[in-house]
């Protein structure tokens, strides 16, 4: 992004945002409540545009597609609220997602070789994510941390080029958030870069690089070990967890 900002009427949200991701890494995005997290990841995905500021993707100006343009272009998303089909199966889900990256979503009902394609690798990411067994349950009756992993399986299925989270972590077990952690691990040594909004310190720590945003704007950039101050933990996580830290 460069100078990317937007307002609200007098309120601003995002403030004059330069960041750049590179291929292959992780940065956790991190920040108090409010401090602009998901509306500086709105304004990625398209979802808010822009007061003023550009929005790139592999160096290609993007800040006027719409947000469908985007995951063309090679951006998948999570959000912080999930936005699955409550009605339709895990499986049909995610295969909605893998349809529509393979051009065959029109044929998607068809008893054609496309569909068979379509649910082996909707089931392989259903697998990998340890919900395969879940693939035939309505979304509505998967508790709310199993529909979190429905939403990475479909954004994963993409086949992004940059993946952005938005909590990823949120309702998960330990042993979930260690997968989920995982994935994006081998996401971004595939090639394919990722970010993640988080209030998890565990999953911040884990990542590259950390971005810290404050009343939208970036206050600090840097390693774990760098960024992770003390001041920063408190603002964010509270004063129990600086004295944990």
């Amino acid at each position: 992004t460069r100078g990317l900002c937007k307002s609200f009427g007098a309120l601003t949200v995002a403030d004059q945002i330069n960041f750049q991701l590179e291929a292959g890494s992780r940065h956790a995005l991190i920040g108090p409540n409010g401090a602009g997290k998901t509306t500086f990841v709105n304004l990625l995905t398209g979802r808010l545009t822009p007061t003023s500021g550009q929005v790139f993707i592999g160096g290609q100006d993007v800040t006027a597609l719409p947000q469908a343009e985007r995951v063309r272009r090679g951006l998948g998303r999570t959000f912080q609220i999930n936005s699955l089909f409550k009605k339709m199966s895990v499986l049909d889900n995610v295969a909605m997602g893998v349809a529509e990256r393979l051009k065959v979503a029109d044929k998607l009902w068809q008893p054609a070789r496309a569909f068979n394609a379509v649910r082996d690798e909707s089931m392989a990411l259903l697998e990998l994510l340890g919900i395969a067994a879940d693939a035939s349950l309505r979304i509505t009756d998967l508790p709310y941390g199993k529909q979190r992993l429905v939403e990475i399986a479909i954004a994963l299925g993409l086949q992004p080029k940059v993946l952005l989270l938005d909590e990823p972590a949120a309702s998960l077990d330990i042993a979930r958030q260690a997968l989920v952690a995982t994935e994006i691990r081998r996401f971004a040594q595939a090639g394919g870069a990722a970010i993640v909004a988080t209030h998890d310190l565990s999953f911040a720590r884990n990542c590259d690089l950390v971005v810290v945003l404050a009343e939208g704007r970036l206050t600090a950039a840097g390693d774990p070990s760098t960024a992770l101050t003390p001041d920063v933990i408190a603002a964010t996580w509270g004063a129990s967890a600086q004295a944990e830290a």
